[in-house]
């Protein structure tokens, strides 16, 4: 029996995982979140619920590593942005436990929005983008352009800037990127690589979006938008699961937005389409083989997102000392 930790239990991509690895022979899930409220959590046999600090405290890695202890876990799969690199970074205290993550090195890529555009420059298309500094405002750009955090998931903090007087008044911030607009469709593709080689593909579209999060949309069989995702991931050395958006420039053809290196929100839809995403995540931990990509058939379907709900004895409900999520993108 494999025996498997999955932590973010209260977010769409942490229920998503646990659905997928709890129909899968063979695999025991544990479910963790910081709020005892997560929904995730209750859709495990009670004592396979724990709760766990915030990914940004300090004692977060030392209380997955208990549990990995305690439990006799095989496989800590992590659905939350911040968890990612503290876990990343002590990937080796987890042994002989497997973490079923990226590496470090790709994650922080990933995670830093100009470091992203610039580790893929030179193989994928990326449109321009610069640090807002006196040399970054100073490019000729074509207006209007975009502004956003380096760091960040969703659509936070992002503006729209409509002209150079408007650019120029902004204070430097080299926390904040200046990228060339893409006014097209927008889209995200699903992908698991082995060594930056990409075993699956699926690109769907982001119909409609939520603080972030896409809850409706359908997947497209287009070799552009997969072509576009595999070249992100090899520029990147992606080693398991991400999550690669992608915008249409005016010319129709897509660029990279941005990368979120873990399981997307929208997850269902890429297993139902034919890319078990988390399962084929459990076999590259596991160091077992995974199908090769011409084997692989992905269907065109359309999803729509709704509330469900999971009701329990009002005993069986976790205490926590933490009760909000962030939202996150997929």
């Amino acid at each position: 029996m494999t025996r498997v930790l999955v932590t973010g239990a209260g977010g769409a991509a942490g229920v998503a995982v646990i659905r997928s690895l709890m129909s899968r022979g063979g695999v025991e899930v544990l479910a963790a979140d910081m709020d005892g409220w997560a929904a995730g959590l209750y859709l495990v046999p009670p004592h396979r619920r724990r709760i766990v600090q915030p990914g940004a405290a300090d004692d977060f890695v030392d209380g997955v590593l208990s549990i990995v202890r305690d439990d006799a876990i095989d496989v800590v799969f992590s659905t939350v942005d911040v968890e990612l690199p503290p876990l990343a970074a002590r990937r080796a205290e987890l042994a002989p436990a497997t973490l079923a993550a990226p590496s470090l090195e790709t994650i922080q890529t990933c995670l830093d929005k100009l470091a992203l555009a610039r580790a893929c420059a030179n193989t994928a298309r990326v449109p321009e983008t610069e640090p807002l500094t006196a040399e970054g405002v100073s490019r000729d750009w074509e207006f209007p352009v975009i502004v956003k955090p380096r760091r960040g998931a969703g659509s936070r903090g992002v503006r729209l800037i409509a002209d150079r007087a408007e650019l120029e008044a902004m204070a430097h911030d080299d926390s904040i990127i200046i990228q060339a607009n893409l006014p097209g469709e927008e889209y995200s593709v699903d992908v698991i690589a082995v060594a930056g080689a990409v075993i699956a593909a699926v690109p769907r579209t982001r119909t409609r979006v939520d603080s972030g999060v896409s809850i409706a949309g359908q997947t497209v069989l287009d070799p552009e938008l997969q072509e576009q995702a595999a070249l992100v991931a090899a520029a990147i050395g992606l080693d398991g699961v991400a999550n690669i958006q992608l915008r249409r420039e005016a010319s129709g053809r897509p660029a990279l937005l941005e990368v979120n290196p873990r399981f997307p929100g929208a997850l269902p839809l890429t297993i139902a389409a034919g890319v078990d995403l988390p399962s084929f995540a459990l076999d590259l931990a596991l160091g077992r083989p995974l199908p090769a990509p011409d084997d692989i058939v992905i269907r065109e379907l359309a999803t729509v997102r709704f509330l469900e709900d999971i009701v329990v004895d009002p005993a069986e409900v976790l205490h926590s000392d933490h009760a909000a999520h962030g939202a996150e993108d997929g």
